[in-house]
């Protein structure tokens, strides 16, 4: 498949997991910087990784999310927790990864991971 082909079809997963106003909020923001980083994203991450037959979406998320709160990377971890409603996951399904998480990334993460939690699910009650 070529770079392009990926590129397309990872724009139909990025769209599709984090929805159409967070990427094309972050594609109003490209600059000379970040615009090669960006289609590099979406090409391999979005375009190769994430349309693996291997998985399922549903599964990606929890996966993605449990790695994040493992490397307490903050901001991915809140997108990642938004966009796993697009992916089928609960919200009693985060709760119990962010439970299990405590075990094997230790209190203090899975503490902030649960305030984060709340914060998302709070914007989102808000919204909704």
């Amino acid at each position: 498949m070529k770079d392009e082909e990926h590129y397309q079809q990872g724009m139909e997963v990025r769209r599709a997991v984090l929805g159409d106003s967070h990427v094309d909020r972050t594609l109003s923001q490209l600059t000379p910087l970040n615009d090669e980083f960006q289609n590099f994203i979406t090409r391999y991450a979005w375009g190769d990784i994430w349309t693996r037959p291997g998985l399922e979406r549903h599964t990606r998320s929890m996966i993605t999310i449990a790695m994040l709160i493992a490397l307490n990377r903050e901001a991915e971890l809140k997108m990642h927790l938004r966009a796993a409603f697009n992916n089928g996951v609960t919200r009693d399904e985060l709760k119990e990864l962010i439970m299990h998480s405590a075990l094997y990334c230790g209190l203090p993460a899975a503490n902030a991971t649960m305030h984060l939690a709340q914060q998302v699910f709070d914007e989102l009650d808000t919204a909704g």
